[in-house]
């Protein structure tokens, strides 16, 4: 086989190869053999390799060809990756220039390549851990959520809407003079100050009594999800059903012992306080540790190719549409009630996709120079995960995912969480981390040498992106 490697553009390339007439001949014995598996020949039983002249009489010689010529375009495919070390983004795209008996077999192979990679600097990275303060304003306002919450609903017959008040009323929407669809309802639930309606809707009932009604006037904004009615001015006919108001416990020890475990209000606000502060510390550690690695990422020279960004764009579109599938939803419905055509979804992921694959690239070329690998047991105890969340067992997980040719994509998640926590773990800490690190490595016991798989061994050698290409050939 030869080879002759010609760069497109930036991204693609285009490999010509060319097979001796004697091995298009030989291909086609490996040809007729796999045909035969697959069509019944009169007179043969199935798998009964006939004659070519019998299987050219009923499939016609160039249908052997043209089984011949995929077996030595695979051949070639799965050599120009292996020895050539060439790694595809793309299916590569086929072109035959020559496919005659006697004559060399010549074609072309045309793809999108990986992109070449810069590490920058991803190691000893400083990024600023900030951790927001939790003032007694905050403490007091999680207090004042929770009279809400405790709130008595009374009856006010004989009140006026007010800001907080829950209210229920009907309404009639007219754009233009017309009613539409979804602009009517009847004894309609709604708290005043939630802002749940577009514009100043709710505003405007504001000093209302039961039986009032009211021509509520307001105008469509101009992103919103029906495109017919963005920007256009309604009017809502409304008529006051109901008024609630809302009536707060009083904020004494009383309370804090019927809705908690403490005896003091001064004990509950200490207690929201440190909960605050946990919560507050444990949302700056992630924070910092995703600013490290968009740190890292930022820090990487790279040209993506756009068919990448494409295909996440795709994955991520697959995936809500599994999602809403599972709502008892359809992706069509999902746009039309959104406003969106599959151009605009498209759009408002493409800037998460972006991130990702920068991400992605960067993970998988941090795995390469560091040689950071997947072994069977952290695959193993990630099918027992994910056979514990889809109640099957690892074994049936397992073959779940080598028949759907996902295992490798399992892999490739549990590498990339890898450099991630390498990243994270080889960041700049400063003296106060430096000394919290040493004392808890004085209290934590030595684990032992061997750990226990939480799993049965149900991979007995599983491809792990070890290496620079098998990283790429995971995507």
């Amino acid at each position: 086989m030869k080879t002759n490697v010609k760069k497109i553009d930036n991204y693609q390339s285009e490999v010509t190869v060319e097979f001796e007439a004697a091995e298009l001949e030989k291909s086609k014995k490996r040809a007729c053999k796999q045909l035969a598996e697959r069509v019944n020949i009169p007179g043969f039983r199935k798998g009964k390799v006939p004659p070519i002249q019998i299987l050219e009489q009923h499939l016609g010689k160039g249908a052997i060809l043209d089984e011949a010529a995929d077996i030595l375009i695979q051949k070639a495919a799965n050599d120009i990756v292996n020895d050539l070390k060439i790694i595809p983004v793309t299916q590569m795209r086929r072109k035959i220039i020559t496919c005659e008996e006697g004559k060399d077999f010549v074609f072309t192979l045309t793809f999108t390549n990986y992109p070449e990679v810069k590490l920058g600097e991803y190691k000893n990275l400083k990024v600023e851990k900030k951790v927001a303060p939790i003032t007694d304003k905050d403490v007091d306002e999680q207090i004042e959520a929770m009279r809400n919450h405790h709130a008595d609903m009374i009856d006010a017959p004989d009140a006026k809407v007010s800001d907080g008040d829950f209210i229920t009323l009907d309404f009639v929407g007219t754009v233009d003079g017309e009613k539409f669809k979804g602009g009517e309802a009847k004894d309609h639930p709604l708290e005043i100050g939630s802002h749940k309606f577009i514009d100043n809707f709710e505003e405007q009932l504001i000093g209302l009594k039961i039986g009032d009604e009211k021509d509520v006037k307001v105008k469509f904004p101009e992103n919103y999800h029906a495109k017919n009615f963005a920007d256009k001015p309604a009017v809502f006919h409304c008529k006051i059903n109901s008024i609630k108001h809302k009536q707060l416990p009083k904020l004494d020890d009383e309370f804090v012992k019927k809705i908690s475990k403490f005896e003091t209000l001064a004990e509950l606000k200490a207690d929201i306080k440190k909960n605050m502060e946990a919560n507050a510390e444990r949302r700056a550690v992630e924070q910092q540790q995703q600013d490290v690695i968009d740190k890292a990422v930022e820090n990487m020279t790279v040209d993506v190719p756009p068919v990448m960004i494409e295909d996440r764009i795709t994955q991520m579109i697959e995936e809500l549409s599994l999602q809403l599938q599972s709502q008892g939803m359809k992706l069509e419905q999902y746009m039309s009630f959104s406003g969106l055509d599959l151009d605009a979804l498209r759009e408002q992921y493409r800037e998460s996709a972006e991130r990702d694959v920068l991400t992605n690239i960067m993970l998988d070329e941090v795995a390469h120079v560091e040689k950071i690998t997947v072994n069977n047991q952290e695959l193993n105890y990630e099918l027992a995960v994910m056979a514990q969340m889809y109640r099957v067992t690892p074994k049936q997980i397992y073959k779940i995912l080598q028949e759907n040719r996902q295992l490798s994509g399992v892999a490739t998640s549990v590498l990339r969480r890898k450099v991630m926590r390498f990243i994270v773990d080889n960041m700049a800490k400063d003296e106060t981390a430096k000394v919290e690190d040493k004392a808890a490595e004085t209290k934590t016991e030595k684990p032992a040498d061997k750990t226990e798989t939480p799993v049965e061994k149900t991979v007995e050698k599983t491809e792990t992106p070890a290496d620079k290409s098998e990283v790429k050939k995971s995507k």
